[in-house]
């Protein structure tokens, strides 16, 4: 008698899928579906789209967390995250946000994500035969960065490390440390000093081994690659953290031309019926020339409609030379409070 499903038919099932991934059989994601690390070309014309999931791999249970996706062009940065933008209030052990981004490109050049702080992971293994003790791991930052250390948890003095109270590694384990990198305020003003800062700095690394004697380990220069700003860069540089309901607000906006040309500029503020906050003011206005390099602070008004964290979004700014449009969103955040509910 024939078996119609043989006892090692499934075990053997997954030797012939070309997608199954190294070491682990039977996960349901394979290697095929996996996005690689460079995305590679894009025509002109094409669909960017690509999925994005926040899984949470611990056993607590994760608040307030926001999925937000930017992809930045040669010459503005654009949204594309979509109905998980707003943020979740909750994220279960074992769940995930998950969300589909599309992009059509109507665009040449590189697209990326762009930020002027940079942000390095270091995994750091051990590869000896027994456990060692991590003494310390630093940043030490290039003198155009000031760094800060995301590997401690806040609200106590001394902090503590988020490895716990016994700071070792087993053999062959590894663990990731993180650092916030900040441009010096020096080399944001001037963009050609920025661009051309490669350099961000030097991981020390001192640890000691199980019969205590003691190693040291210092990298040569970390390399970040160069920031492309296009054109037009928009920073705030001044915007509140909060506002009442139904009141109006100033932001500071300043303009930098990142180009190799002066450019004629013009203002539009466009509102939308989805934001709870709406632009004041004179829409349309021409700024005037600004010459290669130099900067335009613009001091501008919103007025809050909707309570929350509200997105200050709408800045376009015109080149009239070449009748370009540079889209500005999600500039800055800031929290809308109803006075009666305080």
């Amino acid at each position: 008698m024939t078996e119609i499903f043989p006892g090692n038919f499934f075990p053997r099932s997954p030797d012939t899928d070309i997608a199954r991934p190294d070491g682990v059989p039977y996960f349901g994601l394979g290697d095929l579906l996996t996005l690689p690390q460079n995305f590679g070309n894009i025509f002109l014309g094409e669909t960017f789209s690509s999925y994005i999931s926040v899984h949470n791999d611990s056993t607590q249970l994760c608040r307030d967390i926001a999925l937000k996706v930017d992809l930045q062009t040669s010459s503005q940065r654009l949204m594309l995250s979509g109905a998980n933008s707003q943020g979740t209030s909750e994220l279960g052990p074992d769940h995930s946000i998950d969300d589909v981004i599309h992009h059509e490109v109507k665009e040449l050049g590189t697209h990326m994500y762009e930020s002027d702080e940079v942000y390095l992971e270091a995994q750091i293994q051990n590869i000896t035969p027994g456990p060692i003790y991590m003494e310390h791991v630093t940043l030490d930052p290039s003198h155009q960065y000031s760094s800060q250390e995301l590997n401690t948890l806040d609200g106590k003095d001394p902090p503590d490390v988020v490895f716990g109270k016994v700071n070792y590694l087993n053999p062959m384990d590894t663990r990731q440390y993180l650092y916030c990198l900040t441009p010096k305020p020096e080399a944001v003003h001037e963009i050609k000093v920025l661009k051309g800062v490669t350099n961000i700095g030097k991981l020390d690394i001192v640890w000691k081994t199980n019969i205590g004697e003691r190693g040291r380990l210092q990298t040569s220069q970390l390399q970040r690659v160069a920031p492309g700003y296009g054109d037009i860069r928009v920073t705030v540089e001044e915007v509140p953290d909060t506002v009442m309901l139904e009141s109006t607000f100033g932001v500071v906006c300043r303009i930098t031309n990142c180009c190799e040309r002066t450019m004629e500029l013009a203002l539009v503020l466009q509102n939308s019926q989805s934001t709870g906050l709406l632009w004041c003011g004179i829409s349309g206005r021409q700024l005037g020339k600004l010459p290669q390099g130099e900067t335009m602070d613009l001091k501008l008004s919103l007025i809050a409609t909707v309570p929350g964290l509200q997105t200050i979004s709408g800045l376009r700014i015109t080149d009239n030379f070449l009748k370009r449009t540079y889209e500005h969103d999600e500039l800055a955040q800031v929290f809308v409070y109803n006075n009666s509910s305080v």
